[in-house]
């Protein structure tokens, strides 16, 4: 079986230097705040090129914890808008209305899967705070018109970099920027099986606004900046000393990862040839994607997944139903996001890893040429 995604395997390349810092993190008798912490936000910060990664515990409170930050500052209060596209992970949403704010859904780019950014100012109203841009499937979301309507309306521009990290983005004057350090403030994921993946949960918030960073940081700690000082009502939210050290040793080896998953990518994109098969658009800038998912579109997705199935490769569905759809927010059920759907009616996702051997890329090839 050709699976989707080996961590076995993955993990097991760097075995021997993640063993030594669990040991060491483990003798230090320190696990919570330590120096392995501060070293990987510095590290994280650097890589990035913003001044601050503040650490917590998961994407989602990534997320979480800056619309919090805002609604603190008063920069949001509760019922202000931040726009999203409808075909986002959840987790997006799960941040905004956690905050009491309201979520406008906002269709995305057939082609690229993301947030279409010409379709943003029809959704803009006197409400309007923020956009969430949401770096899907690892491709970079970004204008010079997303930047602009930024700077018209005044608003916050809070990037979901949970798929995307590693990737870059080329402004006019040919400056490159991660994705992470483009907007006002980013929220990263390390879910284990994301490009930077911990061995369990951890999260980062990326910024160089100085007082979001700081205000950020106390939120995630109960609200406290001074023991047992509570200024704001706070979450418990941070990265254990243990999963910052297996992140400080996986952040070497990012590049050259997603340098692997891009050739896989790009021998899909060459070899793959079936009519009945969509693939994705790629950048002109191929280092704008860093592939956390391949995702190919065809109107019998559920047939394609069982022949994949069957032939010993498995594919999986990101995602099933959109979140305009899920019971959680069955007030949004009756709404209806064309784009949206069709990607989740027809989506599917191939294997892509930085372990996958040329035979198991050339075997997935074959069978979808055969289909």
């Amino acid at each position: 079986m050709i699976s989707f995604l080996n961590l076995q395997k993955i993990n097991a390349q760097y075995a021997g230097e993640l063993k030594q810092a669990a040991a060491e993190v483990i003798d230090s008798g320190w696990f919570l705040q330590g120096e392995r912490v501060k070293s990987f936000e510095r590290e994280l910060a650097d890589y990035l090129n913003v001044n601050h990664a503040v650490t917590c515990a998961n994407g989602l409170d990534a997320l979480r914890l800056i619309l919090k930050a805002y609604i603190e500052s008063g920069v949001m209060s509760e019922g202000d808008e931040v726009i999203v596209p409808a075909n986002t992970f959840i987790a997006s949403i799960l941040a905004i209305t956690d905050n009491r704010l309201k979520p406008v859904l906002v269709e995305p780019d057939i082609y690229t899967y993301n947030l279409n950014i010409s379709l943003i100012e029809q959704a803009i109203t006197l409400r309007t705070k923020a956009i969430m841009v949401v770096h899907l499937y690892g491709g970079v979301c970004w204008s010079a018109e997303l930047e602009d309507l930024a700077r018209k309306y005044r608003l916050k521009i809070i990037e979901d970099n949970a798929q995307a990290i590693g990737a870059n983005y080329y402004l006019s004057d040919g400056t490159r920027k991660k994705s992470g350090s483009l907007g006002d403030v980013a929220g990263n994921s390390f879910y284990p099986g994301k490009n930077l993946g911990a061995l369990g949960d951890a999260g980062a918030v990326t910024t160089s606004d100085e007082a979001l960073a700081s205000l950020v940081r106390a939120l995630g700690n109960y609200g406290s900046k001074e023991k047992y000082i509570n200024k704001y009502q706070g979450l418990n939210s941070r990265t254990d000393e243990i999963q910052a050290a297996f992140l400080s040793i996986k952040l070497k080896y990012l590049d050259r990862e997603n340098e692997i998953r891009r050739r896989i990518a790009d021998s899909y994109v060459e070899n793959i040839k079936n009519e009945k098969i969509v693939l994705p658009l790629l950048p002109k800038q191929k280092d704008a994607h860093v592939h956390h998912l391949f995702v190919i579109r065809t109107e019998k997705r559920d047939e394609l997944r069982s022949y994949l199935e069957a032939n010993g490769v498995q594919a999986l569905i990101h995602y099933p139903v959109p979140p305009h759809k899920q019971k959680a927010y069955k007030e949004w059920n009756g709404k209806c996001f064309p784009v949206t759907e069709k990607i989740h009616r027809e989506a599917l996702s191939l294997p892509i890893s930085p372990v996958m051997t040329e035979e198991e890329v050339g075997r997935v090839i074959d069978l979808l040429n055969k289909y």
